[in-house]
């Protein structure tokens, strides 16, 4: 089993039993490799819940860019969702896990098919 496979187990094992949340294999590899080289970064694979620059990014580079939403408060309304079913106290929120859980949120699948 390659890193990559390894990472995305380890993230499959988060959203079970810290989000509670069956994940869609398939997706969750897509969303993975999505993240391009970021997931091997120790600093670049978390998201850093407590900054609010941190947060703008997730918005702006995820959101916006990669999922073309709209700019308005439900997009942070969704991130803050998003960190509380992961816990706020939960000290690695993986960045591949929260996209996921927002992919989800927002029913944008079709982009990773």
């Amino acid at each position: 089993m390659g890193r990559r496979d390894e990472l995305i187990a380890k993230y499959a094992e988060d959203l079970r039993t810290k989000c509670g949340m069956t994940p869609d294999m398939d997706l969750l590899t897509k969303v993975t490799i999505g993240c391009g080289p970021s997931i091997y970064d120790a600093d670049a694979s978390t998201v850093a819940a407590g900054q609010a620059g941190e947060l703008e990014t997730v918005k702006n580079n995820f959101l916006i860019k990669k999922l073309a939403l709209s700019d308005g408060p439900e997009l942070m309304a969704a991130i803050n969702k998003a960190i509380d079913t992961y816990g706020r106290s939960e000290r690695n929120k993986y960045r591949a896990v929260l996209y996921y859980m927002l992919v989800k949120h927002f029913g944008k699948e079709a982009i990773y098919r």
